[in-house]
């Protein structure tokens, strides 16, 4: 995993090894905190990403299980 910080932005390098629901679980995880790292984050915008990020991991765990 190779961590690098330009003038804007954090770049993450990681091999294509990596389990890709994993990472998408992380990035989620990592687009909350920065919704909400500003103190003017509108809940809206909070509440949307919470909505796609559960219906993301449903759709996931229902396929994994060969339930679609």
């Amino acid at each position: 995993m190779i961590l690098e910080r330009t003038k804007n932005e954090i770049l993450v390098r990681l091999p294509a090894t990596i389990d890709i629901s994993e990472l998408q679980n992380m990035l989620d995880y990592l687009r909350y905190k920065e919704l909400t790292v500003k103190p003017k984050a509108k809940q809206s915008a909070v509440d949307a990403m919470v909505k796609d990020a559960n219906k993301s991991i449903m759709q996931k765990a229902m396929k994994k299980r060969g339930l679609q």
